[in-house]
């Protein structure tokens, strides 16, 4: 433990006391001159505890042991998200499995485990670009769907980030990334002729830069041409009421009684709020109930409510000396399936922030992910501590690996 990074693991107890602080204030109703007070921040103590003790053991066990784990987990994994798709369903999705004492959530399991298997299997020794790529694929690809068919968008695109984050600091050649992502980039412009051909220009001056051939070249223009013609067709192919269901996720201000009402109570909390806050547990946006999941999704409008644009900043400012602090230690990793695991990690935490805030602010579409450290939710708060104590122990671990 003499390389264990003690400004992360206090960074993190600060998120954790704030994100307990916040749950209680979200959790108070006031009626009258009264409070009434519901348990979620004691569940949440008590989640952070077993989680931290977690932590402890996962430091104690040496990592050659983990190792052997990783596959077996993964297949363990996929196991559980097939079974989820037949558990009840819960607001509309199938995403826990009820046990006695509690719920798992399949899909909180999945981040993790989809991201120590690519890390282990695209660092090896001698691996080509395709053997990367084909690897990347295969190890994405079931649990991404499994995910999407409970449904749960939020956890798919977070799985995605870590993927394309962890190809960015690999040994595969950029263009490769490029190559990848570049259909989902003609489908976004493909509803403007002047994007695309903007769009396509500078695909081919970036592939040309990497001095790829002719043919490839031609190759990717053709696919992305492609998909820019056929998505509209596809797209008018649709109901009305399927083109508005994804038009209303894209603005949910087409529908503000709908799909739009959560977002726009919570910018409205959020503004009301102003510099310093209307005063911890008076939030009347959060009293009156006309903010729903304001333990949960929207926590971050509680807390812009009742501490205003001062507690918003000390918390964003807490989250940017924590990503920052784990930023730099990656940096220094030179165990390569250390390092790619530790980038999916910040990718998927650094990811779950921005969309959670952008959420609550209006400016992204909701998805359901909560605010990592932050939002009432104990699969999500395990596997999230979990995570970064994966992170301080490669940290640890580095001087007896390189």
């Amino acid at each position: 433990m003499r390389n264990f990074d003690w400004p992360i693991f206090i960074l993190l107890l600060f998120l954790l006391f704030y994100g307990v602080v916040a749950i209680y204030s979200a959790s108070a109703t006031k009626i009258g001159n009264d409070f009434e007070i519901e348990n979620y921040y004691i569940k949440q103590i008590i989640w952070i505890v077993i989680s931290l003790v977690l932590l402890y053991l996962l430091l104690k066990i040496p990592y050659t042991i983990l190792e052997v784990m990783i596959l077996p987990f993964y297949a363990i994994t996929l196991i559980l998200l097939m079974m989820v798709l037949f558990m009840p369903e819960v607001n509309g999705s199938h995403r826990w499995i009820p046990l006695a004492i509690m719920n798992i959530q399949p899909s909180e399991l999945a981040k993790i485990n989809l991201i120590l298997a690519l890390a282990k299997l695209i660092s090896e020794k001698h691996i080509s670009d395709w053997q990367i790529i084909n690897r990347s694929i295969l190890l994405s690809l079931a649990p991404v769907i499994l995910i999407l068919l409970e449904p749960d968008l939020g956890t798919s695109l977070s799985l995605i980030i870590s993927l394309f984050a962890i190809l960015a600091v690999s040994d595969l050649p950029f263009f490769y990334i490029i190559l990848i992502i570049s259909p989902i980039v003609s489908v976004i412009t493909s509803f403007s002729i002047f994007s695309f051909i903007f769009f396509l220009l500078v695909l081919i001056y970036l592939l040309y830069r990497s001095r790829l051939s002719k043919v490839i070249i031609g190759f990717a223009v053709t696919i992305n041409t492609f998909f820019f013609f056929i998505t509209p067709v596809i797209w008018n192919s649709l109901k009305e009421y399927q083109q508005n269901r994804i038009l209303s996720f894209i603005n949910p201000m087409r529908d503000p009684f709908g799909a739009g009402y959560q977002i726009i109570q919570s910018k409205i909390a959020i503004g009301s709020g102003g510099l310093l806050g209307k005063g911890f547990l008076i939030g009347t946006q959060k009293n009156m109930n006309f903010l729903p999941e304001h333990h949960t999704d929207f926590i971050f409008s509680v807390i812009g409510e009742e501490f205003g644009f001062f507690g918003c900043t000390i918390l964003l400012l807490l989250y940017f000396l924590f990503l920052l602090r784990i930023a730099k230690k990656i940096a220094g990793l030179k165990r390569k399936d250390f390092k790619y695991a530790a980038v999916g990690i910040l990718a998927y935490i650094t990811f779950q922030i921005f969309v959670n805030i952008g959420m609550n602010i209006g400016i992204v579409p909701t998805t359901g992910i909560p605010l990592p450290f932050i939002s009432y939710g104990g699969s999500n708060l395990l596997i999230n501590i979990l995570a970064v104590g994966l992170i301080l122990k490669f940290i640890n671990e580095k001087s007896i690996f390189e």
